[in-house]
């Protein structure tokens, strides 16, 4: 029995946005975006303008990865990102999973009293898409100064990133069977298609070549306020 011989995403079932990263000036005097963690995805940083730093911390500690044009910056699930705006910094993010870590794949670094149930951690993070532009802003600046007095204490305590891996996993795991319905869509059938490409070419079998195709996309929402900054997103993926 034969599958799917294409895959209608952007390659590889990743997915794309363009970010330019926030330059609100934080408690310690740094200018940029909120800390969080993915548990399922990796990502990846194109600088394309600007320049500043990713602040990263992992069990193996924390390090600083300076950000300029060109520079390609990856990182896997379960590290704890802070991107750090030094002077108009623009990224193109690649994301796993047709854009899982902007659909939830994602916890803020919140104090620990806010990591405790959905509910309460919902409460804190939620952005109203109907809400006036500067109450978007203004919720999203609020739920980064708190997620940073949350990174604070793990920078403080790293002893403490086990514990906010316990609950973060807690809190996303009500979503995990949508996840991996978007992760079967997504990056499993594109690793099955071309699969099925390869079976097929060892049998001599050209028939998906004939039906090749070209897509182009704009970009669905521009400035759409992310967790690092404003965001022009694509459907795609």
């Amino acid at each position: 029995m034969t599958g799917a011989t294409s895959y209608e995403g952007l390659p590889g079932g990743v997915a794309v946005s363009h970010l330019c990263v926030y330059d609100w000036p934080a408690a310690d005097g740094r200018r940029g975006g909120t800390p969080h963690l993915h548990l399922t995805c990796s990502e990846a940083y194109v600088v394309t303008g600007g320049r500043g730093a990713v602040q990263t911390l992992t069990t193996a500690g924390y390090e600083v990865t300076p950000l300029v044009p060109g520079t390609v910056a990856r990182f896997t699930p379960g590290t704890v990102h802070r991107l750090v705006n030094e002077g108009e910094l623009r990224i193109t993010v690649l994301m796993q999973n047709s854009g899982l870590p902007e659909a939830g794949d994602a916890v803020l670094t919140l104090p620990p009293e806010y990591l405790t149930d959905p509910k309460t951690y919902a409460a804190a993070t939620t952005i109203p898409a109907d809400a006036p532009e500067a109450e978007r802003e203004r919720i999203a600046r609020a739920r980064r100064d708190l997620a940073l007095e949350g990174y604070r204490l793990l920078r403080e305590s790293p002893e403490g990133l086990a514990d906010f891996h316990r609950a973060a996993a807690a809190l996303v795991r009500p979503r995990l069977a949508e996840w991996r319905e978007r992760w079967k869509a997504g990056a499993a059938a594109a690793a099955a298609a071309t699969g099925e490409q390869l079976d097929r070419l060892e049998r001599g079998d050209l028939s998906h070549l004939a039906d090749a195709v070209v897509r182009s996309e704009q970009p669905s929402e521009h400035g759409k306020f992310g967790m690092c900054g404003r965001l022009d997103v694509y459907r795609v993926g």
